[in-house]
C-alpha cells in the first residue's frame, strides 16, 4: 500500500466533490472458476484500491458527505479461516492502517445504507461489473439489477475519473516498474522467438516473467501470426518463415499498476521488402503521435494526425488514393486502422473503463464520433499533466472488412481495391508505447524504449 496519508487525501478529495449525501464503494469478492473452493485470483477493485488500499475480497465503506464520517465493513476471520490462511489482522486494524476510525461486520452495511434511504439521503455508488456486486446492490438498494446501471451515481462516476485521470508520483513510481517488467516480458520473447515455436510457448515465458516480477499479466496476452484480427488470444500455431507476430502484452505489479505494450516482429527475425513498406509507415505514426502528445493538445487531433501518416503512406504504395486529407476526413484510412490511437492506463490497463468509456475519455467540449474507426478512440479529451495513456497506431489488411467495403463500393474513391489482392494474406502491424505527459509534452515510461525501427528489431533477432 501506499502511506495512510496518501488514502487519507484521496477520499477527502473525493467527498469535497460530491454535494450530498452517502458514497457507497464496494470491494470485489472471490469468484469461484469450478467449484466453490477453486477460485479465480482474487482482483480487488481498482475504485476501492485507489481510496483504501486494501487488497482483500468482502469488504466496503461508506462515506458520508455531510457529516465527514467514513465507515470500513468487513467480517474478521475465525478459527477455520486462520487454519487455512494463518493469522488475519482485524478489520479495525485493517480500517486504521488507512486512517479509517469505524469499523463493522459486513452484516450491518445494509442497516447503514437503509437509513440513509429512509432519511431521502442520495446513496450514491457506481456502475457494477461483478454479478455479487449487482446482486449486492440489489439487497441494499431495492433496484432490480437491469435498472442498476441507469441509477449510478454520474456526479460520482465524473470525480473519481477526474481524481483518477492524473497520476501521482507515487502511482508514477508504480506504473514505471509495470513497464520495466512489459519490457523484459516483450524483450525476452523478442529475443526467444525461433521458427518452429509454438506461439503458446512465447506467451507462457511471458506470463512466467509477469508473475515472477510482479502480479500477473495486465490482461490476457495477444500473441498471434493472425495479427489482422485485433484481439487474438489463439497461441496455437507454428511460427513460419515469412509470417508476423503480433505481440500485445503488458504486466500488473503487485500494488496492481498496469503497463500495455505492443511490438511486431517477424517469425523468422527477417522482415520482407513488403511487410518493411508497412512497418515503417506504423512506426512513423507512432514516432509522430508521441511527439505530438502536450499538455493542452486534444488526444483527437493526435489521432487524426497519426492517421495521416498512416494514409499519406498507403497512399504512396498505391493502396489508397485521393487526397489524403478528405481520405482521413471520410474514414477510408479505418479499412486498415479500425481502432483508436489509444487509451488511458493505470490501476487498470483500460483505465476506469468501468466507470464508462465516455466519461474518462470524453467530455462536454470534445463528444464521440460515430464514425466508423475513430468511433473506436477510446481517449478524445485535451490532455494534461499527470495523464498516462497509450500509443498505438496499426495497419491490418482484414479480408473480410475488405471485401465487405469493396461489394458496398464504402470509400471506394480513396481505396485501389485491386492493389489490396496481394496483402491478403499480410496479417496485420501495430506498435504500442506508454507515454505520460509532461509539462514540456510526454516521456516514454519504462527505463528502456523497446526496439522499434526495423534494423532494430532485426538486430536483436540476429542472435536468437
Amino acid at each position: 500500500m501506499f502511506s495512510k496519508e496518501t488514502y487519507i487525501s484521496r477520499r477527502a478529495k473525493l467527498m469535497e466533490k460530491i454535494n450530498d449525501g452517502i458514497i457507497l464503494l464496494l470491494g470485489n469478492s472471490e469468484a469461484s472458476a469450478n467449484y466453490n473452493g477453486n477460485t479465480y485470483k482474487f482482483r480487488q477493485d481498482s475504485s476501492f484500491l485507489y481510496f483504501f488500499g486494501l487488497d482483500e475480497p468482502d469488504m466496503a465503506a461508506v462515506l458520508d458527505v455531510e457529516s465527514g464520517e467514513q465507515i470500513l465493513f468487513g467480517n474478521d476471520v475465525d478459527i477455520d479461516d486462520i487454519i487455512w490462511m494463518g493469522p488475519q489482522e482485524s478489520v479495525k486494524e485493517k480500517a486504521e492502517s488507512v486512517g479509517i476510525q469505524k469499523s463493522f461486520p459486513m452484516a450491518e452495511l445494509a442497516g447503514c445504507v437503509a437509513k440513509a434511504v429512509q432519511q431521502g439521503r442520495k446513496v450514491h455508488f457506481l456502475p457494477p461489473y461483478r454479478n455479487h456486486n449487482k446482486i449486492l446492490l440489489n439487497e441494499l438498494l431495492g433496484i432490480p439489477v437491469g435498472a442498476l446501471k441507469e441509477n449510478v451515481s454520474v456526479e460520482l462516476i465524473k470525480a473519481i475519473v477526474d481524481l483518477r485521470l492524473v497520476k501521482e508520483a507515487c502511482e508514477l513510481e508504480e506504473i514505471e516498474k509495470a513497464c520495466n517488467i512489459g519490457y523484459a516480458m516483450h524483450y525476452t520473447a523478442m529475443k526467444m522467438a525461433k521458427l518452429g515455436m509454438v506461439e503458446q510457448e512465447l506467451a507462457g515465458i511471458m506470463a512466467g516473467i509477469a508473475q515472477s516480477q510482479g502480479y500477473m499479466e495486465s490482461f490476457p496476452t495477444i500473441l498471434s501470426q493472425n495479427g489482422e484480427t485485433l484481439h487474438n488470444h489463439k497461441h496455437h500455431q507454428i511460427l513460419t518463415e515469412g509470417r508476423m507476430i503480433v505481440i500485445d502484452s503488458g504486466a500488473e505489479t503487485n500494488m496492481h499498476y498496469a503497463s500495455d505494450f505492443t511490438r511486431t516482429i517477424p517469425s523468422g527475425g527477417k522482415f520482407t521488402q513488403q511487410q518493411k513498406e508497412i512497418y515503417q509507415i506504423v512506426a512513423a505514426a507512432n514516432n509522430l503521435a508521441v511527439g505530438l502528445a502536450h499538455p493542452g493538445v486534444a488526444y483527437r487531433d493526435v489521432h487524426l494526425s497519426a492517421c495521416r501518416i498512416i494514409a499519406q503512406g498507403l497512399t504512396n504504395l498505391g493502396i489508397m488514393k485521393g487526397d489524403v486529407d478528405e481520405a482521413v476526413a471520410s474514414g477510408a484510412h479505418a479499412l486498415f486502422m479500425p481502432h483508436g490511437l489509444g487509451h488511458n492506463m493505470g490501476l487498470d490497463v483500460h483505465d476506469m473503463e468501468d466507470l464508462g468509456e465516455n466519461y474518462v475519455g470524453y467530455d462536454d467540449t470534445i463528444k464521440r464520433s460515430t464514425q466508423f474507426g475513430l468511433a473506436s478512440l477510446r481517449m478524445g479529451k485535451v490532455l494534461q499533466k499527470g495523464n498516462v495513456l497509450t500509443v498505438e497506431p496499426g495497419i491490418y489488411f482484414i479480408p473480410a472488412l475488405i471485401d465487405k467495403w469493396k461489394a458496398e463500393g464504402i470509400n471506394k474513391d480513396f481505396i485501389n481495391f485491386d492493389k489490396l489482392e496481394s496483402y491478403r494474406t499480410f496479417g496485420g502491424i501495430r506498435l504500442e508505447d506508454d507515454i505520460v505527459i509532461t509539462n514540456e509534452g510526454c516521456k516514454l515510461l519504462g527505463a528502456k524504449r523497446l526496439p522499434i525501427s526495423v534494423e532494430d528489431v532485426e538486430k536483436e533477432m540476429a542472435n536468437n
